[in-house]
């Protein structure tokens, strides 16, 4: 069995952990709130639609947007919807 190499470091405190406070996601949201638009087309370079709509669905979950916007997506394409 082959050894491996390791170093240890003493510290006086356990780090805390850093959260996000907000997600490259929130422009799109924050933009079509601002709109007089009640149903958009959402596009994102290299991202597909489910993924999108996952991200998107987040957000509005942490952003407690529920009541006020929709995320859903029909025949591979992302659409954003005003409640």
């Amino acid at each position: 069995m082959s050894e491996v190499e390791f170093d240890l470091k003493p510290v006086e405190e356990k780090p805390s952990r850093s959260y996000r406070k907000g997600s490259k996601y929130d422009p799109i949201l924050d933009d079509f709130l601002e709109m007089d638009v009640g149903l958009v087309e959402v596009e994102v370079e290299d991202k597909e639609a489910n993924y999108l709509r996952t991200r998107l669905n987040k957000r509005i979950e942490v952003r407690d947007l529920e009541e006020k916007v929709d995320a859903f997506v029909v025949n591979n394409v992302c659409y954003l919807e005003k409640i």
